[in-house]
């Protein structure tokens, strides 16, 4: 056994990349001149040269078109075959399909074809036009896997099948994904292109005015979009599937979905749909069926009063109702060397491609023409040397002693070639007539004519562009139909508002020291909610479903959160951390309710008031008594990870938030408390790290803030969880930075409230 030395890097490196080149180029990329991967091009010759599956003929088993596909032209799965063919077979799938299949072949509901054995198939007309004038030499043979038969690089298709038909396939480090598109406007585009080589893909996209799924739905890009996707290769088609409301008794409407964009697995959609439903997200809506047959209608029980076009909002913002298709135009085009290689194409790419493969398919279509009739003239030639001496011919014949020799003894007599006296030899008595001699003439006097008009075709570019045309104009005529897609130039947005989609209930919105939140409802006793052993509730807000919180926590982020959104329980609720994006170590110091009808108003906190508005002043302390007043703005912007309100020195936390006023009193642990004036506290629009507003001792920190406008009463609560009133007038008011004085004898403040 002989040894290779060779290094590993190199061996890994060319073996995987003849496994991508195999890849891109025999399996998974289109070809851009009939739109097919080699699976499919296997399939459809298989069918009409081996099986004789053409439209006239008979259904077949789709295991014998499988079973006689592997055997002779493709080397790979049954299942993957079968899927292939199944697919050319859907009318959901592919928009003009090729495949005329008799049997379960699958449907929108995502339902998977009955298995080969009970299926049967055979070719459409349309898939005749892809095959083409495949019989006349037009385009080059291959060797199968096994050398044991041929098969076609290509099929000289008359149809414009890769933009028709479009594909999809992922490639090893690309992918392709072509939508389809109407077969007359691509005809009329190639048409307009191949009068006008020098048009602009912006013009192009006048005819052709965007994919057009066989699913049917409304297709949302601007002009200008589709200018771009087209000009690159890339981008993104929105789709949006068709609705209409209908009116039954009694007032009642529901909504009837009657399109859904392509690719989307309607019964998961009917599922998802029904499943924001009951979880009543979308309150608007009652119930759910599938009423489809062979086309879509999918009814949606509306509530009594409720608006279809909000309901609507919802679901293009939650369900595929409205999806994307994300175009990619990369193709197999032919290279210099003969070979294919992947491009990324534009929409004039495409076509013009398209149309030099059909000027090709045409050249070598008339040149085969071409070489026939000139084998048919030289024979009809030798008919006619012998018409003045038949007699003599006859008795050449009639002497000789076999086919052969009267061959060899006519070639010599009448200087005919082999082909010509074999043919002699070869005719029937009776066609020697004066009859028969009159349309042999005929005949080859109608053949040099058409010789003399192919000459004249192959040597003009613009007479086999004509032909092409006419091709294409035939095509659009017995194939062609009408857009199944809208295209909607101005789609009318409906502003998608959360609180539209909310049950309205009052709630007590609970936040447990912990950290754990949840709402009950209004009429529950509060003492009788449960919570977790050892822990107890910070705030219980009184609020709406429609409303929200907005906490401030130790790392000094600002999180706001729909009331909505806290779990609905009789339990212990979810933690904190399982709903917002908290920080490991964060927890939350201060909460308020935000509510909905208030949010944007841009009044001043109440001192005391469990509620916060947009535009409120906010006082934030740390632990180290430093802080500031922040104006808080973009309340209904904060998102699930917070932003942040207070800028922190290292070893520092926030420890207290209290609205905005005149006075504010700061308390520290051992004891300390001390009065500023509002006025000594410096305002900010966005996060700082702020002033000293108390001097906070070694081994101390600041546990709370009050604030008040003259004069406040206020509880004090110790470690040991004793209590004990005090005035404000009893704190030492002085200016900020101050140490303040003593205001307990012993014991510890845990935190102070308003009394």
């Amino acid at each position: 056994m002989a040894v290779i030395d060779r290094q590993l890097p190199q061996e890994s490196r060319d073996r995987y990349l003849t496994y991508a080149l195999s890849v891109v180029s025999g399996r998974a990329l289109p070809d851009v001149r009939d739109g097919l991967k080699p699976v499919q091009r296997r399939i459809l010759f298989a069918m009409f040269n081996n099986l004789n599956l053409t439209p006239s003929h008979s259904h077949r088993k789709s295991a014998a078109v499988v079973g006689e596909v592997l055997a002779r032209f493709h080397p790979h799965g049954d299942t993957a075959c079968y899927e292939a063919m199944v697919r050319m077979a859907q009318d959901f799938s592919l928009r003009y399909p090729l495949v005329d299949g008799q049997g379960n072949f699958g449907s929108l509901d995502g339902d998977n074809a009955a298995a080969y054995r009970y299926t049967e198939a055979r070719l459409l007309p349309l898939a005749i036009e892809v095959i083409g004038e495949i019989d006349q030499e037009t385009v080059d043979y291959r060797d199968n896997f096994d050398g044991t038969v041929t098969e076609p690089i290509v099929l000289p298709s008359r149809i414009p099948n890769l933009l028709v038909n479009g594909a999809t396939g992922i490639a090893v480090g690309m992918a392709t994904s072509i939508p389809p598109h109407n077969l007359r406007d691509v005809c009329k585009a190639l048409i307009e292109l191949s009068q006008d080589p020098e048009m602009s893909n912006s013009k192009l996209t006048t005819i052709i005015k965007g994919p057009d799924f066989p699913t049917g739905c409304q297709i949302l890009n601007s002009r200008k979009e589709l200018d771009d996707i087209y000009a690159t290769g890339r981008g993104m088609i929105r789709m949006r599937g068709d609705w209409e409301v209908e009116e039954e008794a009694r007032g009642k409407k529901n909504i009837i979905i009657t399109s859904i964009p392509y690719a989307v697995n309607k019964s998961q959609l009917v599922e998802k749909i029904a499943g924001l439903i009951v979880d009543k997200k979308v309150p608007q809506l009652v119930d759910i069926r599938d009423e489809s047959t062979d086309k879509v209608r999918v009814v949606i029980e509306l509530a009594s009063g409720a608006e279809a076009e909000v309901a609507m909002a919802y679901l293009y913002k939650h369900t595929p109702v409205e999806s994307g298709f994300p175009v990619n135009l990369t193709a197999l085009i032919p290279g210099s060397t003969g070979a294919c290689v992947p491009q990324l194409l534009t929409l004039k790419d495409c076509l013009r491609e398209f149309l030099t493969f059909r000027q090709t398919v045409v050249q070598r279509r008339l040149e085969f023409e071409k070489r026939t009739l000139e084998a048919r003239i030289h024979i009809l030639e030798g008919l006619v040397k012998i018409y003045d001496a038949l007699d003599e011919a006859l008795k050449i014949v009639r002497k000789s002693e076999g086919r052969t020799d009267a061959a060899e003894k006519l070639k010599a007599r009448f200087k005919l070639t082999d082909i010509q006296a074999f043919a002699v030899v070869d005719m029937r008595i009776y066609q020697l007539s004066k009859t028969n001699i009159d349309e042999i003439r005929a005949e080859l006097e109608a053949k040099l004519k058409r010789i003399d008009e192919i000459v004249k075709i192959l040597k003009s570019k613009a007479k086999m562009l004509e032909i092409v045309r006419k091709d294409l104009e035939l095509v659009s005529e017995t194939y062609g139909d009408n857009r199944r897609c809208k295209m909607v130039k101005e789609s009318a947005e409906i502003e998608f508002r959360e609180e539209d989609y909310v049950v309205q209930e009052d709630v007590y919105a609970i936040i447990t020291s912990d950290g754990w939140l949840k709402r009950v409802r209004q009429t529950n006793e509060l003492a009788s909610t449960r919570l977790r052993e050892g822990d107890q509730i910070l705030k219980a807000l009184p609020l709406s479903t429609l409303d929200s919180v907005v906490f401030f926590t130790n790392l000094g982020s600002l999180f706001a959160l729909r009331v909505a959104d806290f779990p609905s329980s009789s339990g212990y609720g979810d933690p904190v951390q399982k709903i917002l994006k908290f920080k490991d170590g964060e927890t939350i110091v201060a909460c308020f309710g935000m509510k909905a009808s208030e949010g944007k108003q841009g009044e001043l906190a109440v001192p005391g008031s469990d509620l916060i508005k947009e535009n409120d002043v906010m006082t934030l302390v740390s632990k180290n008594g430093v802080g500031f007043a922040l104006k808080v703005t973009g309340l209904e912007a904060v998102k699930r990870n917070g932003k942040r309100a207070l800028k922190l020195r290292d070893g520092d936390f926030l420890a207290a938030v209290a609205p905005h006023d005149k006075k504010l009193a700061l308390f520290t642990q051992r004891g300390s408390g001390l009065v500023i004036d509002g006025k000594e506290i410096p305002v900010r629009d966005s996060a700082a790290i702020g002033v000293s507003l108390i001097g906070v001792r070694d081994e101390d920190r600041l546990v709370s803030a009050i604030s008040f406008n003259t004069s406040a009463k206020l509880l004090l609560t110790f470690d040991s969880g004793k209590t004990s009133d005090l005035a404000s007038s009893e704190v030492l008011a002085g200016h900020r930075a101050l140490k303040g004085n003593k205001v307990i004898s012993r014991g510890e403040i845990k935190m102070v409230q308003r009394a």
